[in-house]
């Protein structure tokens, strides 16, 4: 049996195990006591919400799905028409194969972010409850819900780059069908979280705005109109969104991996999909071994497990390393050593980029205390010290990625005389797949953050006392402190992935007869692209901001009028509630209006600069609107989840705690962090991801038409 064979068997494998482990903790979850009947009403609330949202959102998106498909089966990777000498059916097998893998890329990611809400909403529940046994349950509860996630969405990633990349290489050499697979699933994403993104923070800022600026009720108070549909926010944005997210990431850096492999040498493919498989093996272990003690902290917990992940990661991936290199290549082939330094160095850099978006945004760090004093002078000192801060956390990070990218491609040149480049572009994909290598985990520590949130929530509105409400709130804060580290370190994974798919880019235009060798940005054709490109991820932000903008006034109106037209509500009387769908119909129909815009903005955009200037001014593009671009997602995503910190820091007492000044200044402050951090932020990155594919999977309409 071949090398090959064996990568894909074991990968296969370790995926089926990894649902297996998927369905236990499920199992596990759903078997937890839940015995209050004003928890269960308003967790179906959440669920029904969820649920009809997502399934508006999967109808739209099936329909842009369908549109692709055809344009995919007539244009791509070749016009029909242009593909080959052979006749019949023949003809259209190249572009049929890409189609239909673009469809399977965005059904694996619907799947995972179902499977997310699925388990989010039943979890939660269990978790609240659990909460009046003691902070171990509780945050047991959470992680495994969360936990479900994660191994779910890897399995499903490694499963079908597996399954896309066996079926169809053999057959056609390349990797390109692997490549509509990612766009399938990236395209998803970004609608996804897009959509879901504008919904939660639609209500969230306006149950902020209204219930405790205006009203100073508390945060969940069940007067609340738009309070359910906050809770449902975090499930569609925070983990059907996110979910979607690192599932695209992940199979982005997968096919970028295994384009340059089969560019540089194919001999190295099966150890793409054994550093993959070690990854998702690695988490496994971590997330079978999370556990917290009777007053244990819940964010040491959880990033103890992502440190033991890192440790087992590291030890797997050498010991591939040693199979490889002595048993099959009887120790000559040290290149295998450097492509597992390039790795590790891309798995290290991440952790480095998560300590640093911590101590921007734990709250028991000096930037957080900080904002917390200004507070103190108002709302406006809120902002400005945020921002500043902000900006700052982008520094470490953005040089983090370069160090890793430098280093990776460095330590991998030299494994080819004939193709450095193409060598050190395979090297900083590697450096990718390093960093999200963990992505099991990560996504399960994500996952945690909105379903505690809820678990608070809920804990709140059925009224289970004072301990468990202190208890959900330390873990709420643990979940987004750690959600605030994973988005760092999927922003920095999708930066490395984004700039070996530049490469990738590059090897599938020079297939095509293309002939770049690089991207001078003295040429005026790819300057041009560099500009446009860099300005993409600014308005493809506004957009979504402003769909944020326009869906929460809207929503604070319909809030306004049902205080003041249903009787009792505001005074909070007995047998009294607001009309709960009202405010999840607003939310639900803005984001789908809002999210179709500024996605396809982002598409159309690429697609002018290559009829424009072809694939020149596309290389260009693609530089600047990764610089800026994963810029302003760290910005955002840090500045965010600083605010929220802030707030939450005043709640617990600091600087006059609840009602006083400081509180309604980081309030507003974190008013404005929340559709940076759970909107704009974090779509960025899949934004930087599709535009890259659609980028090759174009190379060739590119060089045949267009005006420069």
């Amino acid at each position: 049996m071949s090398k090959e064979m064996w990568a894909y068997l074991i990968a296969l494998a370790v995926s089926l195990l990894a649902i297996g482990v998927a369905v236990w903790m499920a199992r596990w979850v759903k078997k937890l006591k839940s015995e209050n009947a004003k928890i269960a009403y308003v967790s179906s609330l959440i669920k029904s919400g969820a649920n009809t949202f997502l399934k508006r959102e999967y109808t739209i998106l099936a329909v842009f799905a369908g549109i692709l498909f055809v344009f995919i089966l007539l244009f791509l990777p070749k016009p029909i028409w242009q593909v080959g000498d052979e006749v019949g059916v023949n003809r259209v097998l190249p572009n049929l194969a890409m189609a239909l893998s673009y469809l399977i890329g965005t059904i694996f990611s619907g799947i995972a972010g179902k499977i997310g809400i699925d388990i989010a909403t039943i979890a939660n529940v269990k978790s609240a409850e659990a909460a009046t046994k003691g902070i171990k349950p509780s945050f047991m509860a959470g992680f495994r819900g969360g936990a479900v996630m994660g191994m779910a969405v890897v399995a499903s990633c490694l499963l079908g780059v597996t399954l896309v990349f066996w079926a169809t290489y053999g057959w056609t050499g390349n990797a390109r069908v692997l490549i509509g697979f990612s766009f399938g699933a990236s395209s998803l994403a970004l609608f996804a979280k897009a959509g879901g993104g504008i919904f939660t923070k639609t209500a969230d800022i306006s149950a902020d705005l209204v219930g405790k600026v205006e009203l100073s009720i508390p945060e969940d108070d069940p007067r609340n109109p738009a309070v359910i549909a906050d809770n449902v926010g975090d499930n569609v944005g925070d983990v059907a969104g996110m979910g979607a997210d690192l599932f695209d990431s992940n199979v982005a850096s997968l096919a970028a991996a295994l384009v340059l492999a089969i560019a540089l040498d194919p001999k190295y493919i099966p150890l793409v999909f054994l550093f993959a498989t070690a990854g998702l093996l690695s988490s496994i272990i971590g997330v079978a071994t999370a556990n917290i003690g009777k007053h244990g902290n819940p964010t040491r917990a959880l990033n103890s497990s992502t440190y033991i992940t890192t440790g087992i990661y590291f030890v797997l991936t050498a010991v591939v390393t040693v199979l490889f290199d002595f048993v099959l290549d009887a120790g000559t082939g040290h290149s295998y050593w450097f492509i597992w330094g390039s790795t590790v160095l891309g798995l290290l850099v991440g952790v480095v980029i998560g300590l640093a978006t911590d101590y921007f945004t734990d709250d028991s760090r000096k930037p957080v205390h900080m904002v917390a004093t200004a507070s103190e002078s108002g709302p406006a000192f809120t902002i400005l010290s945020g921002i500043s801060y902000g900006f700052l956390s982008v520094f470490p990070a953005m040089v983090g990625i370069g160090i890793s990218a430098l280093g990776s491609y460095l330590l991998t040149a030299n494994i080819s005389a004939t193709m450095p480049a193409t060598a050190g572009m395979f090297g900083i994909s590697m450096a990718a797949v390093g960093m999200l290598s963990i992505v099991g985990m990560i996504i399960s520590n994500d996952a945690y953050g909105p379903i505690v949130d809820n678990a608070r929530g809920l804990v709140e509105m059925g009224n289970l006392g004072e301990e468990a409400l202190e208890i959900t709130d330390k873990l709420d804060s643990a979940g987004n402190t750690v959600k605030a580290v994973t988005k760092g370190f999927a922003i920095g994974a999708a930066g490395l992935t984004v700039i070996a798919l530049l490469g990738a880019f590059m090897s599938e235009a020079n297939a095509l007869g293309a002939g770049l060798t690089g991207f001078d940005v003295m040429d005026p054709v790819i300057f041009f692209g560099l500009l446009v490109g860099a300005a993409v991820p600014a308005v493809f932000s506004a957009l979504l901001m402003l769909g944020v903008n326009r869906n929460a006034q809207r929503m604070i109106k319909e809030i306004h009028r049902q205080f003041n037209d249903i009787p009792g509500l505001k005074d909070g009387q007995a047998g009294v509630e607001p009309e709960y769908d009202k405010c999840i119909d607003i939310a639900t129909k803005g984001a789908l209006k809002e999210l179709v815009v500024a996605g396809l903005f982002a598409i159309l955009v690429t697609i002018a600069v290559g009829f424009i200037g072809g694939v020149k001014a596309i290389g260009g593009f693609l530089v600047g609107n990764i610089v800026v671009g994963l810029l302003l997602a760290l910005f955002m995503s840090n500045s965010g989840g600083l605010w929220d910190n802030t707030k939450k820091y005043v709640e617990s007492g600091h600087h006059g705690g609840k009602g006083s000044f400081a509180h309604k200044a980081a309030v507003t402050g974190d008013t404005v962090g929340d559709p940076f951090k759970d909107t704009a932020g974090p779509s960025i990155n899949t934004q930087i991801t599709v535009v890259s594919l659609v980028s090759s999977l174009m190379a060739y309409i590119f060089i045949l038409y267009s005006i420069f």
